[in-house]
């Protein structure tokens, strides 16, 4: 599971660099927001399944 957020992350985050060499108007806008989506939906998911650390350790 981790290996598919971890693609979509990319893949997002990629495309969302692509997306600003496009022309202005409404499917940039659209597609950059759904990138967005994307990468922000990815980062919680890995952030929800990463490892538990010991206490103690900063």
């Amino acid at each position: 599971m981790k290996a598919l957020l971890w693609t979509l992350l990319c893949l997002a985050a990629a495309a969302n660099l692509l997306l600003n060499l496009m022309e202005d108007g409404a499917p940039r806008i659209a597609l950059s927001a759904c990138a967005g989506a994307v990468v922000i939906g990815s980062g919680i998911g890995l952030w929800f399944r990463r490892e538990p650390r010991e206490s103690g350790e900063y």
